[in-house]
């Protein structure tokens, strides 16, 4: 199994405005795709959908301020049961993101190009929270096809 890793600083004194942006459809929907519907609380599942198609998530596990964890219940075949844990924590005046979509089956181009997207997309997450405008779908940074 590899996983997808990556860190950000957000300049926030409350890791809450980051934690809404991960727990709230209006915070999903203004970092990572225009269309996300669904249910955030525990148990619920998130749906996100992208020209090309989509995901629908799991929520497994919240903490306020601290922690998010999904569990990819559809959509590409490699993402199917993989995971995606959110780990925030206070830096001074910094929300550190520590981002993990684990459990792939092995490192495919598909991975790669996820792995892109996902540094895109933390960065709108990290522009949402700081400046109030995200960049999601579909006015995210276009690198090429899904496969």
């Amino acid at each position: 199994m590899v996983d997808i890793l990556h860190r950000i600083g957000v300049r926030t004194a409350e890791p809450k405005k980051v934690y809404d942006a991960l727990t709230t459809v209006e915070g999903l929907a203004g970092w990572w795709t225009d269309d996300t519907k669904g249910t955030a609380e525990v148990g619920g599942v998130l749906e996100f959908r992208f020209l090309p198609g989509g995901f629908d998530m799991e929520v497994v596990e919240t903490r306020p301020s601290e922690r998010v964890v999904w569990r990819v219940v559809d959509g590409p075949e490699e993402w199917v049961g993989t995971t995606i844990d959110w780990d925030l924590r206070q830096s001074g005046d910094y929300t550190i993101v520590l981002f993990r979509h684990q459990g792939w089956k092995e490192p495919v181009e598909f991975m790669y190009h996820c792995s892109t997207k996902w540094g895109s997309y933390l960065m709108s997450l990290k522009s949402l929270v700081e400046t109030g405008q995200g960049a999601p779908a579909p006015r995210d940074v276009q690198i090429s096809d899904w496969h």
